[in-house]
C-alpha cells in the first residue's frame, strides 16, 4: 500500500507545474504525435518510406542509438565520484543522474525498434521464447547490457527515492552492490556497442581496436555536458540548490575526456590518411567528399570546429567556472559529438560498401519525424522523472501516516479560521 502511494504521489509531483512547464510538455507532445504518425506510416508501408537502401542499411536511427548509449553510460560520471570518492555535493543529486540514464536507455531501445522495421518480431530477441543466439551474436550481448543497465538504474534510483519518501533507512548491503555493479555496467554498455560495429572486417572505417576507448571518451564528454545543462535547469526552475562544486567537477571531466577524444580522432586521421590506401575511402569521403558526393563534408568540419572550440574554451578556468557561459559551451560540445559520433561515424562506415559502391544517404521526412519524436519522448520522461525526484529529495512529497494526515488537516483548519 505504501509503495502504491509512493507511485501515485511521485506521478502527481512529476506532472505538477506552472505555465512554462505545461507549455514545454505540450511542445514535446506535438513531436511525440509526429513520432506516432511516422511509426504508423513506417509499419504500414515498410522501410521503403525511409531512405535506407541495400548500400546504406544503417542510417539515422542507429546513428542516434550509438550516441545515446554514450549519454546513458555517462551517468557514471555522477555516480562514481559520489560513491567512490565520497563527493558530498554529487551524492546529494546522484539520483538525478540515474533519471537521465533511464531516459537515455529508453531512447536507445526506441531507436533500435524504429530501425527494426518490424517491431512485432521483437520477441525473437527474447531468451527461451525466441532465438537469442547467445553468446555467439554480439547483438545479444547488447540486448543484455542495455536492458540490464536500465533495470539497475530503475532499481537503484527508485529504491533510494522510495526510502526518502517513506523515511526509512537505506539498506546498504542491498543498495551499494546495485550502485557498484551499475558503475561497471555503464562501461560495458558502450564497450559492447563499440564491439557491435568494430568486429566487422568488411567495414574498414570501424575495424580498429581504438573504437571502444573512443566511444567511452566521447560518452564521458557528451554525457556530462548534457548533465550540466540539465542540472543548471533544475537549479533554476526548482527549489533544489545544486552547489557550484558539482558543476566544476563535471566540467573538468568534460574537458579532459573531450581532449582525449580529439587526440584519438587526430590519431585516426593520421593513421588512415598518411598511407591513404583504399581502406581509408570512408574517412576521405567524410572529410573531403568523393567525385562530387560531399553531403557529409559540412557536418564533419562543423562537428570538429564545435569540439575543438568548446575544448579550448573549457581549458580556460575563468570560462569553465562561469555558470552563465558554461551551458552554451556544453551545448556546443554536445552537438559536435552528436554529429561526429552519429552521422560522422555511422555513414562513412557503410559508404563505400565492401565492394566499393558509393551511394549518398539523406534521412527521409519519416525518419526525421521518428527521431525527433524519440528525442521528445526522452525529454518528456526526463522532465517528469526529475520533477518527481526533486519533490521527494526536497521533502515536498513524503509518506504521511493517518496521524500525520490528521495533524495536517487540523493545522489547515486552524489556518482557515
Amino acid at each position: 500500500m505504501r509503495f502504491l502511494q509512493f507511485v501515485v504521489d511521485y506521478l502527481k509531483a512529476g506532472f505538477t507545474g506552472g505555465i512554462l512547464f505545461w507549455l514545454w510538455m505540450l511542445f514535446l507532445l506535438f513531436f511525440i504525435m509526429l513520432w506516432g504518425y511516422g511509426e504508423y506510416v513506417q509499419i504500414a508501408n515498410g522501410m521503403i518510406v525511409t531512405n535506407l537502401n541495400d548500400q546504406v542499411s544503417w542510417g539515422f536511427y542507429l546513428a542516434n542509438f550509438v550516441f545515446m548509449v554514450g549519454v546513458a553510460a555517462a551517468a557514471v560520471t555522477v555516480v562514481f565520484p559520489a560513491y567512490v570518492y565520497k563527493h558530498k555535493e554529487l551524492h546529494r543529486i546522484v539520483v538525478l543522474g540515474e533519471m537521465i540514464a533511464i531516459a537515455a536507455v529508453v531512447m536507445c531501445l526506441l531507436f533500435v525498434i524504429a530501425h527494426m522495421g518490424r517491431p512485432d518480431r521483437l520477441w525473437h530477441l527474447l531468451p527461451v521464447i525466441g532465438i537469442f543466439n547467445f553468446p555467439h551474436a554480439m547483438l545479444t550481448w547488447d540486448v543484455i547490457v542495455l536492458n540490464g543497465y536500465l533495470l539497475l538504474n530503475i532499481i537503484g534510483g527508485y529504491y533510494y527515492l522510495y526510502k526518502k519518501y517513506s523515511g526509512g533507512e537505506i539498506n546498504k548491503s542491498f543498495y551499494l552492490p546495485v550502485v557498484y555493479i551499475a558503475i561497471v555496467w555503464a562501461l560495458s554498455i558502450h564497450t559492447v556497442t563499440a564491439f557491435l560495429i568494430n568486429t566487422m572486417p568488411a567495414r574498414p572505417m570501424w575495424f580498429h581496436s581504438m573504437m571502444p576507448i573512443k566511444f567511452i571518451t566521447t560518452a564521458f564528454a557528451a554525457g556530462p555536458s548534457l548533465i550540466i545543462v540539465v542540472f543548471l535547469l533544475v537549479r533554476r526552475f526548482t527549489p533544489m540548490k545544486i552547489a557550484d562544486e558539482a558543476f566544476h567537477l563535471l566540467s573538468q571531466i568534460v574537458v579532459w575526456c573531450l581532449g582525449i577524444a580529439l587526440f584519438l580522432t587526430m590519431s585516426e586521421i593520421v593513421t588512415e590518411l598518411y598511407p591513404a590506401t583504399e581502406h581509408s575511402l570512408g574517412l576521405q569521403y567524410l572529410m573531403f567528399g568523393h567525385n562530387g558526393l560531399n553531403s557529409l563534408v559540412p557536418f564533419f568540419w562543423t562537428a570538429l570546429s564545435l569540439m575543438v572550440g568548446s575544448f579550448i574554451l573549457l581549458l580556460i578556468p575563468r570560462i569553465r567556472k562561469n555558470l552563465t557561459l558554461l551551458p552554451f559551451v556544453c551545448i556546443a560540445a554536445f552537438v559536435g559529438i552528436w554529429i561526429e559520433k552519429g552521422m560522422g561515424l555511422m555513414l562513412p562506415g557503410v559508404i563505400p560498401t565492401p565492394v566499393g559502391e558509393f551511394a549518398e544517404y539523406t534521412p527521409s521526412h519519416i525518419e526525421l519525424m521518428v527521431v525527433g519524436g524519440i528525442w521528445a519522448i526522452g525529454f518528456f520522461l526526463l522532465t517528469f522523472m526529475l520533477k518527481g525526484a526533486v519533490a521527494v529529495l526536497q521533502g515536498e512529497v513524503r509518506y504521511r501516516t493517518e496521524t500525520s494526515k490528521q495533524a495536517v488537516s487540523e493545522q489547515q483548519a486552524e489556518a482557515a479560521t
